[in-house]
């Protein structure tokens, strides 16, 4: 059966994935370009999402050649700023480059991506007319990374990073933050961030 495009019901939108971290406890390693279950991570979120969105962009500070390699039409960006300043940094900079007033942000090391999730983000959006951002929870757990922000947002996000301010949680509730609400009992980890927690994630995977 073929899977029915649900684009058309909500504004056009860009998806960026943030992959501009440093990565430390990962000893530095590119998450976007490692295998945490059976395709690259790339591969893994671009697949699922890219027809719902209008273009695909990274916030990246590197390997942009290999990106593009896997992915031609991909479209990378780094942060406005250097020094590794957390994905409001990278949240801010997308606006920049991105040519829709919508942006569905994913980290780059999310491990499920909800079915509908971008349409779900819209439909709680749309409930408030203050909201200039939705973000995912999965049972009961806040994904902030994990979000769609409106264009209008931009004037907020400069004022928390001028502040040094770089909570996403408190930036958001400035943004009258909505939530989408997601179960999945089968989770383990909701995005990995170590070499143990990868371990972990796929020796639980493995026995279940």
């Amino acid at each position: 059966m073929k899977q029915v495009k649900t684009k058309s019901v909500y504004p056009d939108t860009d998806l960026v994935i943030l992959a501009g971290g440093q990565a430390r406890r990962m000893n530095g390693i590119n998450k976007l370009l490692q295998q945490f279950d059976d395709q690259i991570q790339l591969i893994k979120i671009h697949q699922q999402l890219k027809s719902h969105v209008a273009q695909v962009w990274i916030n990246s500070h590197r390997d942009y050649s290999i990106y593009q390699k896997i992915i031609p039409s991909i479209h990378c960006y780094q942060d406005d700023e250097s020094g590794f300043l957390g994905p409001l940094m990278g949240m801010k900079s997308a606006w920049s480059h991105v040519q829709a007033d919508y942006v569905l942000f994913v980290p780059c090391d999310v491990t499920y991506i909800p079915s509908r999730v971008l349409f779900k983000l819209h439909q709680a959006l749309a409930k408030n007319s203050m909201a200039e951002v939705a973000y995912v929870e999965i049972n009961g757990i806040a994904l902030y990374p994990f979000c769609l922000v409106k264009r209008s947002s931009l004037t907020t996000l400069i004022a928390h990073l001028e502040q040094k301010q770089r909570s996403l949680k408190h930036c958001f509730a400035d943004l009258h933050a909505q939530v989408a609400r997601f179960k999945n009992h089968a989770l383990f980890f909701h995005s990995i961030n170590s070499l143990d927690e990868l371990q972990q994630y796929q020796q639980l995977k493995f026995l279940h």
